[in-house]
């Protein structure tokens, strides 16, 4: 009777307090694919390849055909890499990326000494993702809204028609499938860029940020332990960086 009574009042206190988070290790598991190779050696980028894993888990496992959006692309690496894992998987979802292609806020004047303006360097790397994209992803091309993530959100928001990068019409707004966050890797860009992401991500949805690692330069990781207080979100692996679920 004593064991019987115990045993109701442990089921009592999970049900109050709830049960304890799964504590998830850091993890390195690193996926070895010929075409990712080949195509790393040729499309600039800064890849940390257990991305794989987790873009590969996330894309695998996405519920819907709703689009897929990407915050910061450069020159299209990880643009590329989630589209082939939507073709891998018999994945028709659009992809949506945002990037004003201007980088630590310097938008004018030279790169250092040389002869080659910041401006040049802007437009060297959005020609540079346009063809990247256009041969890698042929197949499903990206639609490319260069913005800061910010003025993307609020424009998705707003269900906006407006133009890609390619000069091509798009309707913005709605749920998101799938999330891959490498904007601005300081706390408070990181932060709003998840609580945007968080209005539109569907039940069922996931969100992968990059730089993430808990051994990592970037205060983005900070952001990383309020999410996973939050109830809504499930930890799904750190590889090292961090991929979430939403659950509720």
């Amino acid at each position: 009777m004593e064991r019987q009574i115990i045993s109701f009042l442990r089921k009592i206190y999970h049900l109050v307090k709830g049960t304890p988070p799964l504590q998830i290790k850091q993890q390195n598991i690193i996926i070895k694919d010929d075409y990712i190779e080949w195509l790393a050696f040729a499309n600039a980028g800064m890849l940390n390849w257990g991305n794989l894993h987790c873009i590969d888990y996330a894309v695998r496992n996405i519920v819907s055909n709703n689009p897929v959006i990407e915050i910061g692309s450069f020159c299209g690496l990880s643009t590329n890499i989630i589209n082939y894992y939507l073709k891998k998987y018999g994945k028709d979802n659009k992809i949506i990326t945002s990037d004003k292609w201007e980088f630590e806020g310097k938008s004018d004047g030279m790169l250092g000494e040389s002869v080659i303006s910041h401006a040049s360097y802007k437009e060297f790397v959005k020609d540079s993702f346009k063809r990247n994209v256009s041969l890698f992803s042929s197949f499903n091309i990206p639609y490319a809204i260069e913005e800061f993530s910010d003025d993307f959100f609020e424009l998705w928001g707003k269900n906006t028609n407006t133009k890609d990068v390619f000069l091509r019409d798009i309707k913005l707004g709605g749920p998101v499938s799938f999330a891959f966050i490498d904007g601005n890797h300081s706390f408070d860009f990181a932060k709003r860029d998840f609580e945007n992401t968080d209005r539109y991500l569907e039940t069922g949805g996931y969100i992968l940020f990059d730089d993430s690692d808990d051994n990592g330069p970037f205060e983005c990781k900070n952001v990383m332990k309020e999410i996973e207080q939050n109830e809504k979100y499930q930890l799904i692996m750190k590889n090292p960086n961090y991929l979430f679920k939403k659950v509720g």
